[in-house]
């Protein structure tokens, strides 16, 4: 994909003219945060770059705005933290740091790696606290296999423990925690949890649950190959009521050594009171309804290699999803549909398709709407955050009518 899909909405005059409304929040917050290219303004409707691109970064693979309005960037040097204006307040050295989440209470959790004085190198994760403050504090570190609660004992353990890692974190309304990891050790006759899954924890760090019933091994629409992130309802910015109280979740699938249908997939999660809390597939993305939308989360073999993605916490509850092999960002609405809700008196009937990336015509990639391994994304109020690994910068972006 090496162009910006747009389909005619929006003229580049009405844009100018609302950056004119000294009064509006939005203008406010593009005046505070950054400026927008006039040439770069899409005569229709599409994403706009937010300038200035955050850069000074190491091969920067993820980005969260957090419940307490600073950025956190993950990249080679650890967990950098922002404010909103790309400032650079503090960096926090995090081993092999590749993922990072908050929750309601303002405690911030990092993926990375641990050398273990007794277990060796292991894959882990970090509790931090007091982030915003200089007196930051890693209250607890989640190590594996001793954070499963089917590996309390050695015996219960192997070699290939140093393989697995642990790939996504996210949180629920409640501070419950989902951790995604990956490894070798998935036969689905052991006792022991397979290393393909996702394990739940309480606010304290608890290992409170596994998500059973999913497929850790073959391809299906709730397996868990090679799970490179997970995404809840729950996100920034906070609210004291109608935070979604959904336990479902999005994850991507990287695994390349067997086709994979659904690489991106929402898994349905239920409590049943016999039972106890079930995981299956969630079968409304199969909808395909083309009187509405020409492409779908769910078409087969959609993505390539999906590294990160987020659902949007406002009432549009957009879903965002990263593909570093295609270079590019996909933009879903709550029912599977790509592409973003066409504006009022449009006229139009479909989903536009706002997705975009890939290399630009001369052939290169660092240009305002292409992508060099983007491997993270995020959404903090209407703005959407990509984590361009390879040109070393954090990209922001508006969708222009969003911009009225």
């Amino acid at each position: 994909m090496g162009k910006v899909h747009l389909v005619f909405v929006l003229g580049a005059a009405l844009f100018m003219a609302s950056c004119g409304k000294k009064d509006d929040e939005q203008t406010k917050q593009i005046f505070e945060q950054g400026k927008i290219d006039p040439d770069l303004v899409p005569t229709n409707i599409g994403y706009v770059p937010l300038f200035p691109f955050f850069t000074n970064f190491i091969k920067p693979v993820d980005v969260y705005v957090g419940y307490d309005e600073l950025i956190y960037v993950v990249d080679a040097k650890g967990l950098n933290i922002l404010d909103l204006k790309g400032n650079v307040s503090k960096v926090i050295p995090i081993p092999g740091a590749t993922d990072v989440t908050q929750d309601r209470r303002l405690h911030t959790y990092v993926l990375g790696r641990v050398n273990d004085p007794v277990l060796g190198d292991r894959a882990a994760v970090y509790h931090i606290i007091n982030t915003a403050s200089g007196n930051y504090s890693i209250i607890d570190t989640l190590v594996h296999p001793i954070n499963d609660a089917s590996r309390s004992t050695t015996a219960n353990r192997g070699a290939d423990d140093e393989a697995v890692q642990f790939t996504g974190i996210a949180t629920l309304h409640d501070n419950t925690v989902y951790l995604t990891r990956t490894g070798p050790r998935n036969d689905p006759n052991s006792f022991v949890r397979p290393d393909n899954g996702v394990l739940v924890y309480d606010a304290s760090g608890e290992n409170i649950g596994f998500a059973q019933g999913l497929n850790s091994t073959n391809s299906s629409l709730k397996s868990v190959l090679g799970i490179s992130s997970i995404a809840t309802y729950a996100a920034p910015p906070q609210r004291i009521q109608g935070m979604n109280t959904s336990k479902n979740f999005l994850i991507t699938q990287v695994d390349q050594t067997q086709l994979v249908e659904f690489r991106t997939l929402m898994i349905t999660v239920f409590d049943d009171p016999e039972l106890g809390t079930q995981y299956t597939e969630s079968t409304k993305f199969l909808d395909f309804d083309k009187s509405k939308a020409n492409r779908f989360l769910y078409e087969s073999f959609r993505f390539k290699k999906p590294e990160d993605c987020f659902i949007a916490p406002d009432n549009l509850g957009y879903m965002f999803v990263v593909d570093s092999e295609t270079d590019s960002l996909y933009v879903f609405t709550q029912q599977g549909y790509e592409g973003v809700n066409p504006p009022a008196n449009s006229g139009l009937t479909k989903q536009v398709v706002v997705s975009f990336g890939g290399k630009s015509a001369d052939g290169t990639s660092s240009g305002p709407f292409n992508f060099d391994d983007p491997s993270g994304v995020c959404y903090h109020r209407r703005a959407v955050y990509v984590a361009d690994k390879n040109n070393n910068r954090i990209c922001r972006y508006l969708l222009s009518n969003d911009l009225e």
